[in-house]
């Protein structure tokens, strides 16, 4: 038995270690990818990391494993700062402008790894549409809230949520690949063109996404006492 509970002690210490390398090579890879573009090879993510490439592939088994790693990364910092963009207190106009900002902010940081991320081709884009659909699921729900909320029809809400996520990641796309305009401008855009629609989709069914800006000393998405 104390054979065993040593050897479960050894494997969890390996376990941990193998994430916590794993997570370092994800970082490097960003960093290279960064630098370099979206062409950067395992062995320009190694030098980047201080390690050969046959270090590297002690921990993933190939380069579109660890682009993979590296896609799973995007759609979760793309998920949380969205996400908590547009859960913070505001009015509902704002809390769209808050959502497109984060986003296109969240690409700016890291343009070339996005890029490639964004592109679907090759590495990493089972983990990015993964990572799309689970952001289009939450702010799903959001929008099924707030319909709920407002006595509007909830059924609207996951088409009008992957609506959002579709046009947002063409958008990212070509404000990458083409910065003919600032960010700035970009977002004012973006977030004027979702708003409206989601506003005026909305007044179709009789709901006025207005009704949802918060109260003073009333929490967010919820309406005054009468």
């Amino acid at each position: 038995m104390a054979a065993n509970v040593k050897g479960d002690g050894r494997t969890t210490r390996w376990d941990e270690h193998r994430v916590a390398r794993r997570a370092e090579f994800v970082q490097a890879a960003i960093r290279a990818i960064d630098t370099l573009g979206p062409d950067a090879s395992v062995a320009d993510i190694a030098a980047e990391a201080g390690v050969s490439k046959p270090v590297i592939y002690r921990y993933f088994a190939d380069k579109d494993e660890l682009y993979a790693a590296v896609g799973t990364w995007g759609a979760d910092l793309v998920l949380e700062r969205v996400i908590t963009a547009v859960l913070a207190p505001a009015t509902a106009r704002d809390r769209v402008t808050a959502g497109v900002t984060a986003y296109l902010d969240t690409l700016a940081e890291h343009p070339a790894a996005f890029l490639l991320l964004i592109r679907h081709h090759g590495a990493g884009a089972g983990a990015v549409a993964d990572g799309k659909t689970v952001i289009a699921a939450k702010l799903s729900r959001l929008l099924g809230d707030a319909l709920r909320h407002l006595g509007g029809d909830a059924g609207a809400a996951e088409p009008w949520a992957h609506a959002i996520v579709g046009v947002g990641n063409s958008v990212g796309q070509w404000w990458l690949e083409r910065r003919t305009m600032s960010r700035a401008a970009a977002t004012t855009y973006l977030s004027d063109f979702i708003w409206h629609a989601l506003s005026g989709a909305a007044a179709e069914h009789g709901v006025q996404l207005s009704e949802l800006d918060p109260q003073p000393n009333v929490t967010p998405i919820r309406k005054t006492s009468q």
